[in-house]
């Protein structure tokens, strides 16, 4: 792996998702410790950082007003879009907003963003990624990414399912291994980065 190639990807750590939001992940907050370390690492070793985030407008087709599966969230410049207030968002990371078409759902980071292009120019051929949720926007991220050809490394420490149903958080792992992705852990990817940069 060449480090200039390497890029993270920390996918919708937003207050609505996180203990005391509209749509709570249990121990969804847990990840911010882990997520913070290998930012910083990123961060140091002058890598890119890129954060997704849920950014709906109040009529979103999710919605269960519209008939969708979720309650109002994330709404744009609601206290709930916002990202967790201990995660670490460096002064020259990217910001993905998605999910801000009132018509079409985006669990994807790529999905209508751009994200793939951007990462393409930044001469990215490998992501890690952690974030929330595991059975939806981490898989169908990873899942995207995997399709674009990237590899990917996602951070088992820095994710949480929402496991609508009981097994979906497991059930995905098995999608994001099938569809070519690999397991890792924070520590193990901080290893791995800081071996190539000597």
């Amino acid at each position: 792996m060449t480090p200039s190639r390497a890029a993270l990807l920390v996918v919708d750590v937003q207050r609505d998702f996180c203990p005391g939001g509209v749509l709570p992940v249990e121990r969804g907050d847990k990840v911010v410790p882990a997520l913070n370390r290998i930012i910083g690492a990123f961060e140091d070793m002058g890598l890119p950082i890129f954060f997704t985030r849920d950014w709906h407008p109040p009529n979103h087709i999710s919605f269960n007003g519209r008939g969708g599966p979720w309650p109002p969230h994330c709404v744009q410049g609601t206290r709930g879009a916002e990202f967790h207030p201990d995660l670490l968002i460096p002064p020259d990371a990217k910001i993905i907003s998605k999910g801000n078409n009132p018509q079409l759902e985006a669990y994807s980071g790529f999905q209508g963003t751009g994200l793939e292009a951007r990462l393409r120019r930044a001469g990215v051929d490998e992501i890690f990624l952690g974030g929330l949720t595991t059975d939806y926007c981490v898989k169908e991220s990873v899942i995207d990414a995997r399709r674009g050809g990237f590899s990917v490394e996602v951070l088992r420490d820095c994710i949480r399912p929402v496991d609508v149903k009981p097994g979906d958080g497991a059930r995905a792992l098995k999608e994001m291994l099938k569809a070519g992705a690999k397991l890792t852990t924070s520590s193990e990817a901080i290893k791995l980065l800081a071996s190539t940069q000597q």
